[in-house]
């Protein structure tokens, strides 16, 4: 895919979508951190659910100590894998106060350094609470990246690579949302709606969906 047809996808989805945002609901960099290390193997939808319940109650790490594992598992039991994320959570928030006063590190390999945050959740946290122009590979943006043609790689690494280096600078740091809000309400996985699509005409995708008769 050449820099011209890069540039007038982004183009419109800045002009459809010109300030795209995650759908978890927060109120500060902590609560995101939380929401995201939620989200891992779920969907935004089950983790704004937990949340609406959870927050009210336990939105710093202190906190969320206080409420602890047990407590935590309660509001969070919905969710996949909530056991495991609650023990991660709660030893992510004992390092939070130890390590960085309580605040959720604007540096890569301190994120990474927190049980239940790998490369994609600290690309989130990076990009959403501190601006920087990361992108977070998840199935969404995998499959649609690949798609599309905005890169080809057989990893999120790969995938991830190739998009900060095709993707315009001045769209980095929206794409990341962008990307993922494509791939969940119209380049979806089993039956993407290639007949509204506004970068139809554009992508490299050979099997495009017809329109419903």
């Amino acid at each position: 895919m050449n820099n011209k047809t890069l540039r007038e996808i982004f183009l419109r989805f800045h002009k459809a979508n010109p300030c795209p945002t995650t759908e978890l609901v927060y109120h500060n960099h902590f609560e995101l951190l939380i929401a995201v290390i939620l989200s891992a193997r779920a969907t935004d939808k089950s983790v704004n659910k937990a949340t609406v319940t959870l927050f009210p109650l336990a939105n710093t790490p202190e906190k969320m100590l206080k409420l602890g594992e047990t407590g935590l598992k309660e509001h969070i039991k919905t969710i996949g894998l909530y056991a495991n994320k609650a023990k991660n959570i709660i030893a992510t928030c004992k390092l939070l106060i130890e390590k960085f006063k309580s605040a959720v590190p604007h540096h890569r390999d301190n994120l990474e350094s927190l049980p239940g945050v790998g490369r994609k959740t600290a690309n989130v946290i990076l990009n959403t609470c501190f601006g920087e122009p990361t992108i977070a590979v998840d199935t969404h943006i995998f499959r649609v990246a690949n798609r599309i043609g905005l890169a080809k790689g057989k990893t999120p690494a790969a995938v991830e690579q190739q998009l900060l280096k095709n993707i315009p600078d001045e769209f980095k740091q929206n794409a990341h949302h962008w990307l993922i809000l494509h791939g969940r309400y119209v380049c979806t996985a089993r039956k993407p709606k290639c007949p509204t699509c506004l970068i139809r005409d554009l992508c490299e995708f050979k099997d495009k969906t017809k329109p419903d008769k």
